[in-house]
């Protein structure tokens, strides 16, 4: 059986999770994001709510707002980072090596594939220690792997197979 709380806040974001959701969708660029973002909104309020306080639809925006902030704040740090890496890689090797055709394919994946392949070759990870990180079965990391090293050999230009076939992509 639920508590008073617990059934209030389900009232409360089945009230208003329709105009959280636009609100961030409007301002992020996906719609992933969006339902991401959303749900943080309300992983808040509960943890932040107490029993003497109602959570109206101004508060939760504006927890949205900040949440959407953040989103930006992480995404510009993680270009400015990719940008470093490249520019780092054309300083060291050229414009024309494989390493920034790398640098280049890594940027154009999409955010949870180039996670994927920055734990198995960056941090060293196997299956079993990635899984236990996404929160999945080690079969399901074992696909979202071979996913992501196949859209990474999509991205490189032709030329650019010898480094990341000695890498085991």
């Amino acid at each position: 059986m639920l508590s008073e709380r617990e059934l209030a806040f389900i009232a409360i974001h089945k009230d208003s999770y329709p105009s959280v959701f636009k609100f961030v969708c409007r301002r992020v660029e996906s719609v992933d994001v969006a339902e991401e973002i959303a749900a943080d909104v309300y992983r808040i309020v509960w943890q932040k709510w107490s029993d003497d306080s109602h959570p109206d639809l101004p508060y939760l925006l504006t927890v949205a707002r900040n949440l959407v902030g953040n989103a930006y704040r992480s995404r510009d740090r993680r270009l400015a980072l990719q940008e470093k890496l490249r520019a780092t890689a054309v300083q060291r090797f050229g414009g024309d090596s494989e390493n920034v055709a790398v640098q280049d394919a890594m940027e154009r994946l999409r955010e949870k594939d180039r996670d994927i392949l920055q734990m198995a070759y960056w941090d060293g990870l196997g299956t079993a220690d990635i899984a236990k990180v996404l929160q999945c079965s080690e079969s399901a990391a074992k696909v979202r792997l071979h996913r992501a090293r196949t859209a990474f050999r999509k991205h490189l230009p032709a030329g650019a197979n010898s480094t990341t076939q000695k890498m085991g992509v």
